[in-house]
């Protein structure tokens, strides 16, 4: 059987204030296509198929226009909810819907019953695990601790419980939308830690013959049966090299994985450029990036006047403007910001203790800030659905 793995389509999503709705329906364009001359038997999409909870209807009517072109071509989709989707929303009319081939797996109380497609083999078996907020669906699953590898974990029991029950032969697909540990995370996902923690081992997938993962915006193999698609398009500079695919995947009768890469379309590249700004304006070795979305970071020691006017004449597309100022190490100057770079919201507030005090937090109060962090961000999450 032969799969396209795709996912993190965040449809209505900007990048920094720049529409991104004619590259995401070039993409879906793009998609039907190869979905058509590859002889594509499924799709996989997993998860974060909007960019919010509610979504513009530009993006709507983008979805709505990619399922009827899927379901023309006859081809069944198999589709999860993702951290940044409403799953109740996204999974209205999952019934009607699923008699035309595009079965939504939104619910977490469906983790264990597939979507069962054939071929000329037998039958492949897809399970969907939406993005599973360990705080919210703790009840469901029965777990004593609420984190993303116990939820995950009884999940996928669910998951092998009726695999078990299938005939000999049967393969097996899993869609997941999950920080899988070895993942390498860009600046564009939404952060999901739970007590510290975010990421659950691969382990947690074992006996499954493919596992389509969404949630990490870049193409990266995890293991030979576990994969994330990444983002069809760049969400954030830090993302500049990324090489935005999918997965074509061929899924043999015994269960071997054979995987390809389909390259999607480019809107426009992207650049980090950094450098006193009399310096970036006169660089030749720039000229290859004129025509890039750029992110410039100035290092001059003291602001200069109006700089994304003077960035622009040259750069027509730049779009953010980083001020980082050349300091001497020990400068009290050196910026706030810099400071607290790479540093979670948990370990900024553990800063902040020790210094009014002058001692960090012992592992007790440790323990309060990161319920506090958990329970702030659960409410998000439970307003977001609510909403």
């Amino acid at each position: 059987m032969r799969l396209l793995h795709t996912s993190d389509w965040h449809l209505g999503r900007a990048f920094h204030r720049v529409s991104l709705l004619d590259a995401q329906a070039a993409f879906i364009d793009h998609l039907v296509a190869v979905v058509r001359e590859q002889r594509v038997d499924a799709v996989a999409v997993a998860g974060d198929v909007y960019d919010r909870a509610v979504p513009p209807l530009s993006a709507v009517e983008l979805f709505d226009d990619a399922l009827h072109r899927l379901a023309d071509l006859g081809v069944p989709v198999v589709m999860i909810s993702g951290n940044h989707d409403s799953a109740r929303r996204l999974g209205v009319g999952a019934g009607l819907i699923g008699r035309a081939g595009i079965h939504l797996r939104t619910a977490p109380a469906e983790c264990g019953t597939p979507v069962v497609l054939s071929d000329e083999h037998g039958d492949v078996a897809f399970y969907g695990l939406p993005y599973l907020e360990p705080a919210l669906v703790k009840d469901e699953f029965k777990v004593d601790k609420p984190a993303h590898e116990t939820v995950l974990a009884a999940a996928m029991d669910r998951v092998r419980e009726d695999m078990s029950v299938r005939g000999e032969g049967t393969r097996s697909v899993v869609l997941a939308h999950a920080f899988v540990t070895g993942g390498e995370p860009s600046d564009s996902e939404r952060d999901i830690t739970v007590g510290g923690v975010q990421s659950v081992p691969a382990g947690v997938f074992d006996g499954v013959d493919y596992v389509a993962l969404g949630h990490l915006h870049g193409c990266q193999t995890l293991t030979e049966r576990v994969r994330y698609s990444g983002s069809p398009l760049a969400y954030s500079f830090s993302e500049q090299h990324h090489r935005k695919t999918m997965w074509l995947i061929d899924l043999g009768p015994d269960g071997a994985v054979e995987a390809e890469r389909i390259d999607c379309p480019v809107p426009r590249p992207l650049a980090r450029i950094e450098g006193r700004l009399e310096e970036l304006l006169a660089d030749p070795g720039l000229d290859r990036v004129t025509e890039h979305w750029v992110e410039a970071t100035l290092t001059d020691p003291v602001r200069p006047a109006e700089p994304m006017a003077q960035l622009a004449e040259r750069f027509p597309h730049v779009l953010n403007l980083v001020f980082a100022p050349e300091r001497a190490p020990g400068d009290p100057q050196v910026s706030y910001a810099q400071r607290l770079k790479d540093r979670s919201d948990e370990e900024v507030a553990e800063d902040f203790v020790a210094h009014v005090r002058g001692t960090g937090p012992d592992g007790a109060e440790q323990a309060v800030l990161r319920a506090a962090f958990d329970a702030v961000r659960v409410d998000d999450t439970v307003r977001e659905v609510a909403r």
